[in-house]
């Protein structure tokens, strides 16, 4: 029997920002759940560790865990902690973190500027600025209605709810998983955009230790997949060969 999927959403997104992919889905039991600061989350996590085993304990294994740059760092962690849960993992666009102490360090201070201006500047301004990160260069070129859903998604967050996820779960407060990635016997398929050029080297890099893993690289996409190519995201989604 197919693994029930299980979706996480990125910095900014909801459950709603995987509907364009469930559309393509629909035989499929599936569930997105809301993380910390987003999407009128529940949850009181203080730390990274707390976050990851609030969402570990909402999921009834076993699962087929999917997750999107923020999102894909914490299914990675989860699946690196209750590994018995999952049954397949799908990372896209997402990273083990960053090795360097040091890099970390400057990290977690850009993420506590950028929590500050959501703090004093508002969701709009601070969503202004967001969209202008070359990262999401690539989706200028979707269609106007897309784009305004997915600004819809962003603007409806609430800007204290936002700035705690940054301190909490930003880049700078995960740990380096890096070591353990060798230790993750799982099916894994990284998914990365052909134009985004800094995952697909981090997923080059991550391919070469995951001991199950494989790389899809989806044409004509950026880092969102899941918004600028639902469908093929969802092609390989359901391809049901083992790694």
């Amino acid at each position: 029997m197919t693994a029930r999927f299980v979706f996480l959403h990125g910095f900014t997104g909801s459950p709603a920002s995987w509907e364009p992919v469930l559309a393509h889905l629909p035989d499929q039991l599936a569930v997105a759940l809301p993380i910390l600061g987003h999407a009128g989350s529940t949850s009181a996590a203080r730390t990274w560790d707390e976050e990851i085993d609030r969402l570990a304990g909402s999921i009834t294994a076993p699962v087929h865990l999917v997750g999107y740059s923020l999102g894909g760092r914490i299914a990675l962690a989860i699946a690196l902690r209750r590994r018995e849960m999952i049954a397949r993992l799908t990372l896209i666009g997402a990273s083990p973190g960053i090795e360097d102490d040091r890099e970390r360090a400057a990290r977690r201070d850009a993420d506590d500027t950028r929590a500050s201006m959501l703090e004093r500047d508002g969701i709009e301004a601070f969503v202004d600025a967001w969209e202008r990160e070359p990262i999401f260069a690539t989706q200028h070129a979707l269609p106007d209605r897309v784009r305004a859903q997915h600004r819809r998604i962003r603007l409806a967050q609430r800007a204290a709810d936002l700035a705690t996820s940054l301190r909490v779960l930003g880049q700078g407060a995960m740990p380096n998983l890096w070591p353990a990635l060798g230790a993750l016997d799982v099916p894994t398929r990284l998914v990365v955009g052909s134009e985004d050029t800094k995952l697909r080297a981090i997923a080059t890099r991550m391919l070469e230790r995951l001991p199950r893993a494989t790389l899809h690289v989806v044409g004509g996409a950026g880092h969102d997949v899941g918004l600028e190519r639902p469908d093929a995201l969802a092609a390989i989604l359901l391809q049901e060969s083992e790694t």
